[in-house]
């Protein structure tokens, strides 16, 4: 196949790496890197199959500056909840693209391990499995590929995810222990479960690698930048010196704001998501949120 992949930060050259394996590929972002292959944005939009690799809270706006549709086809690497409007990424590319030539990734994926070639699974997920299993044949052999057509709970799954693993890290950096630990991310996968089923998610998605194959790594390991986002709280930082620490963007601290407002439009029990959101906007103290959830 020939790719282009736009967005060139972690996840991005990850995926430049690992489709390059059998594939020709080219990559492009807003500013000019010292990459291989890297070429004008006009000319990566000019491919027929794409990869767009942007954080979920500039996807409207970047569509509507840079995206002129030619029928491409659209794999989305991004995970996250628009927070202005709550809408999910499907609902934002579908404005500019019909949903059959959109794809979105899910699964349990560090940046640095796909980079180093470590054995990897995904999921690719679009209404349309032709396309899901284009993406999937392109993959290289050290990541096993699955095929789904349920793309609200990848969706769901991958944003909502980021949020536990914010409270997971809130979890460790307060001492928590592993009883704690394993308690809130099985909750954190009931309650994700109960959000996605609202929207008309499948149940069985979210026992998948895209919902607790992501959670299970993320809400456990320092390479989760939003786990550590979580051991800032507990260590009595505040948010803008948390995210200046960080230098990278952290998907689980707009997607907890939107959840709350999803949660409170719709009357959604989200004990987890909404603890995480009030020690990131309310500034409360992570130990008066533990208290309050075991009560």
């Amino acid at each position: 196949m020939k790719i282009a992949i736009i967005g060139a930060g972690k996840w991005g050259t990850a995926l430049y790496h690992a489709y390059s394996q059998n594939n020709d590929v080219v990559i492009s972002s807003r500013n000019t890197r010292e990459i291989e292959n890297f070429v004008p944005m006009s000319e990566a939009l000019a491919y027929a199959y794409i990869i767009l690799a942007i954080p979920a809270q500039f996807v409207r706006q970047w569509m509507k500056e840079n995206f002129v549709d030619h029928g491409q086809n659209i794999l989305v690497a991004a995970k996250g909840i628009e927070t202005s409007t709550g809408a999910f990424l499907n609902e934002i590319y579908g404005d500019f693209v019909p949903k059959e030539r959109l794809a979105f990734i899910s699964g349990p994926s560090f940046a640095t391990e796909v980079q180093a070639s470590l054995p990897t699974a995904l999921i690719i997920s679009s209404t349309n499995e032709a396309l899901a299993q284009a993406y999937v044949d392109a993959l290289p052999s050290y990541i096993k590929g699955y095929v789904s057509d349920d793309v609200i709970g990848a969706e769901v799954s991958g944003a909502y995810k980021n949020v536990i693993a914010i409270a997971g890290g809130v979890s460790d950096g307060l001492g928590l222990g592993n009883n704690a630990r394993a308690a809130l991310i099985s909750r954190g996968l009931v309650e994700m479960t109960r959000f996605g089923e609202v929207f008309g998610a499948k149940r069985d998605t979210f026992l998948s690698l895209g919902g607790a194959g992501d959670l299970f790594l993320t809400a456990s390991s320092t390479l989760s930048r939003n786990y550590r986002v979580g051991l800032g709280l507990a260590n009595g930082k505040n948010m803008d010196e948390i995210l200046k620490d960080l230098g990278e963007v952290a998907e689980g601290v707009p997607t907890a704001k939107a959840l709350h407002k999803i949660a409170t439009d719709k009357e959604i029990y989200l004990p987890i998501a909404q603890e995480v959101y009030a020690m990131i906007n309310e500034n409360k103290d992570p130990m008066q949120s533990v208290k309050d959830l075991l009560r």
